[in-house]
């Protein structure tokens, strides 16, 4: 029996939620109950224990489904899997693995996207989320995601909205609060990032009593169109868009897979440090999901060669 007990914990909650702590505190929650169109991450809490990121938009009501940070996509089939103003719903069906450990927490789910008419998934989406401690109270926190069409093939269509989403805090926005975009390459602010090719883009800004925090987002090497251009908004938003270019058709046999990474850090963004980060994230193993040998657990989360 092992009875040390590990700095990082996956803890399910009541409610169908699920909390990533370190060091007995919770950094992220996960909520996938069938109350939201499709599950989602909140809070995301930063080095000095506030959250980075905010449930819905400061300013606009209609914008109710920027719930944090959650996967979706505007036109999957022609099919608007993004707001909240169809029927179309992302389900889990079921969670595959939580692993603690002293240097991550992670878990690894099963989730399903319904047009909210015919019973059929059009997607299975395999879920990974990775949660790391860093320096002084910073958190990594990695995603790979795994899409794969119920037919022989789909089209995800042209468009600003998809797939990782990330609504930061009032305060750490541009127009709300006292924050600033920069993306990788030196250029500041929404007019000069919003479609541009980038390895990343940060949101950083002041969070409480002087402090300034941020979330530096990284897109990986070997998602499709990278570096991507970025939709970003003074108002406290980004995201990778993907299919912003044009469209993007999956195959059964040709998934699409996607990894990303969100680094919770003190202060303003450390463009040296980022560029460091991006390159180790870069050049890290995939994730995968494998049958355990441990006869008490079902599944295995690992770091794979490519």
């Amino acid at each position: 029996m092992n009875s040390s007990l590990p700095r990082c914990r996956v803890v399910p909650q009541p409610d169908y939620q699920t909390a990533f702590e370190i060091d007995g505190v919770e950094r992220l929650r996960w909520h996938h109950g069938d109350r939201y169109p499709r599950p989602f991450f909140y809070p995301f809490v930063g080095p000095s224990g506030s959250s980075l990121t905010r449930l819905g938009h400061p300013g606009a009501p209609d914008h109710d489904h920027h719930r944090s940070i959650w996967f979706a996509h505007a036109k999957v089939l022609g099919i608007d899997f993004w707001s909240d103003r169809t029927a179309s719903r992302i389900r889990q069906q079921q969670w595959l693995a939580y692993q603690d450990g002293d240097e991550a927490a992670i878990m690894a789910v099963r989730l399903a996207w319904y047009d909210g008419h015919d019973p059929k998934e059009l997607l299975r989406q395999e879920l990974i989320a990775s949660v790391q401690p860093g320096i002084r109270g910073e958190l990594v926190l990695e995603l790979q995601t795994r899409l794969v069409p119920t037919a022989d093939s789909l089209e995800f269509g042209q468009t600003n909205f998809g797939f990782l989403a990330v609504r930061v805090a009032k305060s750490l926005s541009a127009h709300f609060g006292g924050g600033r975009l920069t993306n990788s390459d030196g250029k500041v602010g929404e007019k000069a990032i919003f479609g541009k090719s980038a390895r990343w883009v940060d949101y950083s800004g002041p969070v409480r009593g002087g402090v300034v925090e941020g979330i530096t987002y990284f897109d990986h090497p070997s998602n499709p169109g990278h570096p991507p251009p970025w939709h970003v908004r003074d108002d406290g938003w980004m995201g990778a868009s993907v299919c912003r270019r044009g469209p993007l058709t999956v195959t059964r046999s040709r998934p699409l897979v996607l990894r990303y990474l969100l680094h919770a850090h003190w202060g303003w963004v450390d463009p040296g440090r980022s560029d460091q980060l991006g390159r180790q994230f870069a050049n890290s193993k995939p994730f995968s999901v494998q049958k355990s040998t441990d006869p008490h657990v079902r599944y295995a989360i690992v770091r794979h060669e490519v």
